[in-house]
């Protein structure tokens, strides 16, 4: 809901340098916070996991009317992304703990398609609502939207079996603690394709208006995509399922760098619809399989360590494009090709790990796990 309106909210703070800064410090904290999910999902359950997220996010969308400098925006940017740390992390988790192993892939591109959902009808309000009343009321109504998730939530039910009661000790996390190794490639494989995605969030609003959009229509492009995005999933799920994982992720990977292609030298409203339409095709075949494929390699046991590790991944990706693309991009629209042109780059990278490097590190990493058992 917010995303279309912070870039020029920064501009108008007096920091329009720094629009690479929106997304990269949110997902930093996100990073940062995903091994404490991912260990508290495992041990006090996954429902307090997700109420924690959904509760940041209502506390701090009240606060940036509030914190009205630049340096204090970033530091709301920096603390919402608590919310991104946790709650996907105990939605992920659930998700797989109520549905069987051959139906996985389905169940996490239903998953994703309420999550799009979310992430269509967001950038399509925020802009009209801050046109219709002020920026203020866009923050308050994405809070109150907020803590009607932790309302759902509070009533359901717990899947993680044999939790413990939350004591400070679990926040001390260990090194082992971090990082999930079994899930290596679906996190390397995101870390390449959320490129894309940074550099999307933290550029698109700027491109719109250039190709003509007015400023109470520049979350259109997150409104095609994510219903692009919507019809994919479902398709991609089943389809992973059905003929494995890898398969599915080389064609959106490659989807991916078309799309991006597609972006660099988008010229038009028209142009940029169709981009849209592509990168949410692609992503829609890429993130639900890709989570379907971390849970597929992980122990039940460390299911929560091991989906934190695929978001710390993914926040790495897009943290870093949208830093990187902010860098290159400076604020002039010429440079926005070359942002562009350099995730699509990235992507084809991803497709020829997955065509040439997953098998290859399979053997190494199991070979390394079995040496470690004895």
């Amino acid at each position: 809901m917010i995303v279309p309106e912070l870039p020029d909210y920064l501009t108008s703070l007096g920091g329009g340098e720094y629009k690479g800064l929106i997304i990269a410090l949110f997902t930093v904290t996100a990073g940062l916070s995903r091994p404490f999910s991912g260990k508290l999902a495992d041990t006090i359950g996954r429902i307090p996991v997700m109420i924690i997220g959904a509760a940041v996010c209502f506390v701090v969308g009240f606060l940036y009317p509030v914190f009205n400098t630049v340096w204090a925006f970033f530091l709301l940017r920096f603390l919402h992304g608590f919310s991104t740390g946790f709650k996907p992390t105990g939605t992920a988790a659930y998700i797989a703990d109520i549905v069987p192993p051959n139906r996985r892939g389905e169940a996490m591109g239903i998953g994703g398609i309420f999550g799009s959902a979310g992430m269509a009808l967001g950038p399509y309000f925020g802009p009209k609502i801050a046109q219709a009343y002020s920026l203020e009321w866009m923050f308050y109504t994405s809070s109150a939207i907020a803590i009607l998730s932790v309302l759902i939530l509070i009533g359901m039910k717990e899947t993680l079996p044999n939790k413990v009661k939350f004591t400070p000790s679990l926040l001390r996390i260990k090194k082992n603690e971090i990082i999930e190794p079994r899930v290596f490639s679906p996190s390397l494989v995101f870390i390449l394709t959320g490129f894309s995605f940074g550099a999307v969030l933290t550029l698109i609003p700027d491109l719109t208006m250039n190709v003509g959009f007015s400023s109470d229509n520049k979350g259109v492009f997150f409104t095609v995509f994510v219903l692009a995005s919507l019809l994919i999933r479902f398709l991609a799920g089943k389809a992973s399922d059905r003929f494995g994982r890898v398969i599915v992720l080389k064609i959106a990977a490659f989807s991916i760098a078309i799309a991006d292609i597609v972006i660099a030298y988008t010229h038009d409203k028209n142009m940029l619809i169709l981009a849209g339409i592509l990168f949410g095709i692609a992503v829609g075949m890429n993130t639900p399989t890709l989570y379907a494929w971390t849970v597929d390699l992980a122990l039940d046991k460390h299911r929560g360590k091991a989906l934190a590790t695929m978001y710390i991944a993914l926040e790495i990706g897009i943290g870093g494009g949208a830093f990187v693309g902010g860098l290159i991009y400076s604020n002039e629209i010429a440079n926005l090709r070359n942002a562009f042109l350099t995730c699509a780059a990235l992507s084809l990278l991803a497709l020829f790990y997955l065509n040439f490097g997953v098998d290859w590190v399979n053997k190494k990493l199991h070979k390394r796990i079995s040496n470690e058992n004895i």
